[in-house]
């Protein structure tokens, strides 16, 4: 097995990363093109133009949302199958690895058990948006952000500071989320040995569950208190950046420095960052987190290798 999720990503799913690349690349296309529109939209109304110039950029713009919707469709029903299918590889794999330990220790049991059932779920769902996530939304990001500097860079990049504080606290906490998942992993490790060793005993004691439980809730709950003020974090910084496009831009239509139109793109381009951003920065936190899984896995897998071929050695 290859030693890092990337080098497994490329190596087993190269091809279909191709076409994940492809669809992501002609999705991000189209995110400036709505922005636009409503620009356009917004003035023509503004200035009593033309009922079919406003009839004709309405049409257009369901029909680009249309495209843009249809291929984020088909990119994610094609993220599912990788995703699956090396879900079912890496299982296969787990399986294979321990055939022929037909005596395994409880240890190693409880690690075949917890990798078949669970710990694999994480790594080949993230295969399916290993490349095309970063992708897709690094270029909607891209895409919005220079359309948003190219109507007006005084607006756009004031709006965008915000954006800064948030490329501090994010790896800080992404870091101590990341050391309480490797915890948890290792502790339903231990757990499902546990069971396994509990389960050949004649008088069953079931007393020591109670210990690694309790380990795993508090792991948990210190992920999901982390995790969930990060995100709270990152949504009061969106809209202190949308108060501030507004106020400023706002400002700046009334006296006639900006246009109305380009104050609602720029607005709309605000909230429309704030998913691509969340987007990246969930899949930087799940890269970080399914890289040590990863590792785990490939240590499960040598562990039960090793084992089997011990077995198979004492046998002949």
């Amino acid at each position: 097995m290859p030693r890092t999720i990337f080098a497994y990503v490329l190596q087993y799913t190269g091809k279909h990363q191709v076409g994940l690349a492809l669809l992501s690349i002609a999705t991000f296309l189209l995110s400036a093109a709505p922005l636009e529109l409503q620009r356009r939209i917004i003035n023509t109304i503004v200035e009593h133009g033309a009922f079919a110039t406003l009839l004709w950029l309405a049409v257009t713009y369901g029909g680009v949302a249309l495209a843009e919707q249809s291929l984020k469709l088909v990119l994610n029903i094609y993220r599912g199958w990788v995703a699956e299918d090396s879900v079912r590889s890496l299982r296969l794999r787990a399986g294979d690895s321990a055939r022929g330990a037909s005596a395994s220790s409880a240890d190693d049991t409880g690690i075949e058990i917890a990798v078949m059932l669970e710990e694999v779920e994480p790594i080949g769902g993230f295969t399916g948006v290993s490349v095309s996530e970063p992708l897709l939304q690094g270029g909607i990001l891209t895409s919005v952000v220079g359309y948003m500097v190219y109507l007006d860079a005084r607006l756009a990049l004031l709006a965008l500071l915000f954006f800064v504080p948030q490329m501090v606290f994010v790896p800080l906490l992404q870091g101590a989320i990341n050391r309480r998942a490797q915890h948890r992993i290792l502790t339903k490790r231990g757990m499902s040995g546990d069971i396994v060793r509990a389960a050949t005993m004649s008088h069953q004691e079931w007393d020591w569950v109670r210990d690694p439980i309790s380990r795993v809730f508090t792991l948990n709950m210190g992920i999901y208190k982390l995790k969930f003020t990060m995100n709270l974090l990152m949504n009061v910084m969106h809209h202190l950046s949308v108060a501030v496009a507004l106020g400023v831009g706002g400002w700046m239509a009334l006296e006639g420095k900006i246009e109305v139109g380009t104050v609602v793109a720029i607005v709309s381009g605000m909230g429309k960052l704030n998913d691509p951003w969340g987007d990246l920065v969930n899949w930087a936190r799940e890269l970080s987190v399914v890289d040590v899984k990863y590792r785990l896995y490939v240590d499960a897998l040598d562990r039960l290798s090793a084992s089997a071929l011990a077995q198979a050695r004492s046998a002949a």
